[in-house]
């Protein structure tokens, strides 16, 4: 019987890669250009594989990428806790930490608040880890 390799066996950044180019259509397409933008809204955070999706940290995780069937859906795992004056939080709003954001074919990307979201996300996350 042949051993499965940890999860963890390639770099997050090339599990991601081979993810978006499995994906190999609007979502993967889509899912790169999030992933673009989440980078550069800060470049200490860091990029990891888990529960088999990509996940983007600092000082604790600010959101996941999962890629559905009709939607790519970005999740911060403290959303309930940030201020969304832009209106990104469209899924997962009744519950008392997460929030998520479901993208679908055609939807245009707000980059520059979704900066802001994660920027925030990676201040509250760092704000917590201190005391």
């Amino acid at each position: 019987m042949k051993k499965q390799p940890p999860e963890s066996a390639a770099p997050a950044s090339q599990l991601i890669d081979e993810r978006i180019e499995e994906l190999g259509d609007w979502r993967g397409d889509l899912l790169a250009r999030l992933r673009t933008v989440i980078r550069a809204a800060d470049p200490a955070i860091t990029e990891e594989w888990k529960w088999r999706v990509p996940v983007w940290s600092r000082d604790g995780i600010i959101c996941t990428g999962e890629a559905y069937k009709s939607t790519v859906k970005l999740t911060f795992a403290r959303g309930a806790a940030l201020e969304d004056p832009k209106g990104l939080f469209n899924a997962s709003l009744e519950g008392n930490t997460r929030r998520a954001i479901d993208f679908r074919e055609g939807d245009k990307v707000n980059e520059a608040a979704l900066k802001t979201l994660v920027r925030a996300a990676a201040a509250l996350n760092r704000a917590g880890s201190k005391g």
